[in-house]
């Protein structure tokens, strides 16, 4: 386990440079080291990514670039990297067709109008303080989510593999129409794909720090000066742009603002839930207090430099993440230093990736999509909760066999109707006595009594609009079927944090139910939770009747096991009779 680092000490931070201050000479060359690693992991997967979305390749460097010390001087994580992401470079391709086409002047034009897009939407988020919006999106719809990507992803490149286009509409038919074209496949690209993956893979397996996407992109470059790939017929990028990025003011064309604002939504949302995510895991791993609402600033200000910049949305990147923490890096100087690496790559370095093969790329990304596939979280959510499992392979399908866009809209509807499952299929119980004094719960069966003449029901969740049939149902269940004469019903409401309109009124009929058959209720409920709600709905004051609210159910079963219904006695926690 890596050491946690204690903020106990820490002084208070400025609101900018939250993620540098205060510098640690000691962690300072591990940082370092550490941005040196991501620039050499980062560069051509950030290359890569512009398969995805559709754009130049130098748009991938430009990701990782300003929009990276935007964030570091902004956001509020000392941890958490923001650049260039699988999920939102698969929603523009997977939208933004729909107005321009792929790899157009238009559609990249539309690329970092969607980026401003989305600063304005993070900031506005930031000023009503919707950091919390990330926890709408639960973790088995992201695992179906980035799943469904992955598949999407990585089938997008098997043509590349074999050196032919793509051809077929959505996953499924890029897969068949890639290995129905195998026959005509171009040999020297595809044996080169084949020797790409098997570096990738190799270095994982053997070398796990080697950085196995970028000896293969080096390689590449130098092979392919060396014996003329692009004379050969092996594909090559082509030329990239140096030097630094034009700054300007993305164009909004008034007939796609639908489309751009249907885009910016699904990224934001993604961003919302995996930038949250991310940044909460390594603020606790390190003992560090996470702020959302000020990482907004943070993601906002790098989705605007990559808007001005004319490269495409940024998010905070889970893999690179990992990247950095894995090669020491603590804080925001190990991403700094990775954008001066970046800088000097643009100014000097660019001329040699012209030379690198198509393939590779292909090669580099189709790992990204099989990364992306998460068999190990679906296997565990197999073994500890099947029923979000079916939430995660609904969320993959929808990204698969329907676009990306409506794969987001199922996460979120399906995160929220899995919450809604959770609170109505709630537990109830009934309490009896055991020998030895203690309270023993039951499932739900008439004819169980805490003492002669006295059930005690407890209902173990909020009670809301969703659940007060069940409620009102078991409880007249307890009475109507009593095997002797049933005097109290004891609420007991001690794990109930909210009753709403629906619940307070369903308490109130299910008292008047019961004085028509002659049967008392009371609750129990502590001050700390719902007692005042109780009070305020009166739900358990009426005419003629006595009713209580005690402390414990002990209190309740003193208190009442030798009175009836409709005489008057005090309980142990009430001054006056009740009015």
């Amino acid at each position: 386990m890596k050491p946690a680092a204690s903020t106990e000490s820490r002084p208070r931070r400025l609101p900018f440079l939250q993620g540098v201050l205060p510098i640690n000479p000691a962690q300072l060359p591990h940082d370092i080291i550490a941005g040196i690693t991501l620039a050499a992991l980062g560069i051509p997967e950030v290359m890569g990514y512009t398969k995805i979305s559709g754009t130049p390749t130098v748009t991938g460097l430009y990701t990782i670039l300003l929009p990276l010390i935007a964030f570091a001087v902004l956001g509020a994580s000392r941890q958490l990297v923001v650049a260039a992401d699988s999920a939102t470079a698969a929603i523009l391709a997977g939208e933004l067709t729909a107005v321009a086409s792929l790899g157009s002047p238009e559609y990249v034009g539309l690329t970092s109008t969607v980026a401003l897009t989305v600063a304005v939407m993070l900031v506005i988020a930031r000023v009503f303080r919707l950091g919390f919006l990330a926890d709408f999106l639960s973790r088995s719809a992201l695992i179906g989510f980035l799943t469904g990507v992955g598949v999407q992803v990585a089938a997008g490149e098997l043509s590349g593999l074999i050196g032919l286009p793509k051809q077929g509409h959505g996953p499924i038919m890029q897969i068949v129409s890639a290995f129905e074209r195998i026959p005509v496949a171009h040999l020297a690209t595809t044996a080169l794909s084949f020797a790409v993956l098997a570096v990738i893979i190799g270095c994982k397996r053997f070398v796990p720090r080697a950085p196995g996407a970028l000896i293969a992109v080096i390689g590449s470059i130098l092979a392919s000066g060396f014996f003329n790939f692009a004379g050969r017929g092996i594909a090559v990028t082509g030329e990239v742009p140096g030097g630094l990025p034009t700054l300007f003011l993305p164009h909004l064309p008034v007939d796609d603002i639908n489309q751009v604002l249907a885009t910016a939504a699904s990224c934001f949302i993604v961003i919302i839930a995996q930038s949250a995510a991310t940044a909460r895991a390594y603020a606790n791993r390190y003992n560090e207090k996470g702020d959302d609402n000020a990482d907004l600033i943070g993601l906002a200000a790098a989705n605007a430099a990559a808007a001005f910049t004319g490269t495409f949305v940024v998010n905070g990147s889970p893999t690179k993440t990992e990247m950095v923490d894995d090669a020491g890096g603590r804080t925001q100087i190990a991403h700094l230093t990775t954008a001066v690496i970046v800088l000097l790559v643009l100014l000097f370095l660019t001329r040699p990736l012209s030379l690198l093969p198509a393939a590779v790329l292909s090669a580099i990304v189709f790992m990204i999509g099989v990364k992306l596939i998460d068999v190990k979280g679906m296997a565990e959510l197999f073994r500890m909760q099947k029923d979000e499992l079916v939430v995660a392979l609904l969320t993959a399908g929808v990204v698969v066999f329907v676009d990306v866009m409506h794969g987001i809209l199922a996460a979120v509807v399906l995160s929220l109707i899995a919450h809604a499952r959770h609170s109505y299929r709630l537990h109830t119980h009934v309490l009896t006595r055991n020998p030895a004094g203690h309270w023993v719960p039951h499932r739900v069966e008439p004819n169980l009594y805490a003492v002669p003449g006295i059930v005690v029901y407890r209902f173990e969740a909020d009670l809301f609009y969703a659940n007060t049939g069940r409620f009102t149902e078991e409880v007249l269940t307890l009475v109507n079927e009593a095997d002797q004469v049933l005097r109290w019903v004891v609420i007991d409401a001690s794990v109930i944090n909210n009753i709403d309109y629906t619940g307070g009124k369903a308490l109130i009929q299910v008292g008047e139910e019961l004085d028509r058959r002659g049967v008392g209720i009371a609750a129990v409920a502590l001050p700390t939770g719902v007692r005042s709600e109780i009070e305020r709905y009166k739900a358990l004051r009426a005419r003629g009747a006595h009713r209580e609210i005690f402390a414990t159910v002990d209190a309740a079963i003193d208190a009442l096991h030798n009175v009836a219904p409709t005489t008057s006695a005090a309980s142990p926690d009430e001054t006056k009779k009740p009015g």
